[in-house]
């Protein structure tokens, strides 16, 4: 059995923890052949809160592999959340049933691309974090592979709605030799801007959302080991944190042109950039009793 993150509901008494893989496999870049062996995760385990006893896993199956990040809805008496699968590139949605246990269902698929020059004839978007707003009207969540980030109108959890996308790195960028090929067999590459005489590096990867909700923050370091292999320029260069503003009206993202932290000029870099948080709490962290 896996590990990797978690949240809970204090008034379900219900904690849920999602499952990455064994470390022989992630540290060591990725690996299809390692899905295949059994080395990645596509489980959920429901465990009693505060006690920590197991009550039940819950198999995603082949449209939950490699499930990471793990969020409940913020408000305390809702029995509902979402789980990001990377590599299968689905939210999947998990909630309480009438009897009492746990059940889930995709709530958003990302569909893989068909490429041209990459390793593998379709590149997943590679769901590697989301998070919530505050207020639970929002989802937003990044493509690391792809290179987008997107937000959706929960209001209606069973049935999110795209209102928000805005690329900002990824594989396919023009200029990069990697081709994205539609389904009337046109070659495409993603129009990703420049920041501040900056051509952006990486995919966008960890993402943290202001109080306000009009401002959400950027990285692009997943894994020391998977930005090597598959963003060499990144470890060479380092990372970059970038400000998107946000339309918490209707929906909408934009790229702020004049906020680039470049982490490859710190003094003992290149450094690679990860986690952000706010020190007082924010939507990442803040669990309510």
């Amino acid at each position: 059995m896996f590990g990797y993150d978690f949240w809970y509901q204090p008034r379900h008494k219900t904690m849920i923890s999602s499952s990455w893989g064994a470390p022989v496999a992630f540290t060591k870049g990725f690996d299809l052949q390692h899905v295949a062996d059994g080395l990645y995760g596509r489980h959920l385990h429901v465990y009693s809160w505060p006690d920590g006893e197991l009550k039940q896993t819950l198999d995603l199956g082949v449209t939950g592999l490699l499930p990471l990040e793990t969020r409940f809805l913020h408000d305390p008496s809702k029995d509902t959340g979402y789980v990001g699968c990377a590599l299968t590139s689905n939210m999947v949605r998990f909630f309480k049933t009438e009897d009492g246990s746990w059940s889930h269902e995709v709530a958003i698929s990302v569909k893989p691309l068909k490429m041209q020059n990459w390793i593998l004839p379709e590149m997943p978007g590679l769901i590697t974090d989301f998070l919530i707003s505050l207020d639970d009207r929002f989802l937003y969540f990044v493509n690391w592979l792809h290179g987008d980030v997107r937000q959706y109108n929960i209001e209606d959890p069973k049935n999110p709605v795209l209102v928000g996308q805005v690329w900002v790195g990824g594989m396919i960028q023009k200029g990069s030799p990697v081709v994205a090929m539609t389904e009337d067999g046109k070659a495409w590459q993603s129009d990703v801007p420049e920041i501040q005489g900056h051509r952006l590096r990486g995919g966008p990867q960890m993402i943290q959302l202001s109080l306000d909700g009009k401002r959400l923050y950027v990285t692009n370091s997943l894994f020391s080991a998977w930005d090597r292999q598959f963003y060499p320029e990144l470890v060479e260069k380092g990372s970059h944190m970038l400000q998107i503003d946000v339309n918490t009206d209707k929906g909408g993202l934009k790229t702020n042109p004049n906020f680039f932290v470049d982490f490859g000029a710190e003094p003992d870099g290149p450094s690679l950039a990860h986690e952000m948080r706010y020190p007082g709490g924010d939507c990442t962290s803040d669990i309510w009793t």
